[in-house]
């Protein structure tokens, strides 16, 4: 059965504030492959005008696909988690993601579009600091597969 379209644009409350430390930006560096220095050593980071070690582009993914979680579990909207999958991710940031920044994210439903019998819900997730400084946006592309037919 297809997602109720009444739901685009809902926005869901801000998350608790999730605390980017220096050792989670060197394990996601890590288990990416990426030697950039400015992700490991304070230094290196502060060369390039940082204040501290930076992340990677992608790291920001770990905490907006958990926001988007709010979304997925809405009973109203009746999403079978069972059956989604990732589709899609995109990002534009402001600022990059910094040591110690405290990140909040508020989870918007862009759209939803039914294919082949597949439900599709485009998240968007606005990532703000602690001082309400807009750091990024992340858009993520949940896929609902259509039950297979007996």
């Amino acid at each position: 059965m297809a997602l109720d379209q009444s739901f685009v644009g809902r926005t869901y409350p801000p998350t608790p504030a999730y605390e980017v430390g220096r050792e989670k930006i060197r394990e996601f560096a890590e288990a990416v492959g990426d030697a950039n220095p400015a992700y490991v050593n304070p230094e290196a980071a502060k060369a390039l005008g940082y204040s501290d070690v930076i992340a990677p582009p992608t790291f920001v993914f770990s905490i907006t696909f958990k926001a988007a979680g709010q979304v997925v579990q809405d009973p109203q909207l009746g999403l079978d988690y069972s059956r989604v999958v990732h589709g899609d991710q995109k990002f534009a940031y402001v600022r990059p993601v910094r040591a110690g920044d405290r990140l909040t994210v508020t989870s918007t439903i862009e759209a939803i579009k039914t294919m082949a019998g597949n439900d599709i819900v485009d998240v968007r997730g606005e990532v703000h600091d602690e001082s309400g400084e807009h750091v990024v946006t992340a858009w993520t592309k949940l896929v609902a597969r259509a039950a297979e037919e007996a």
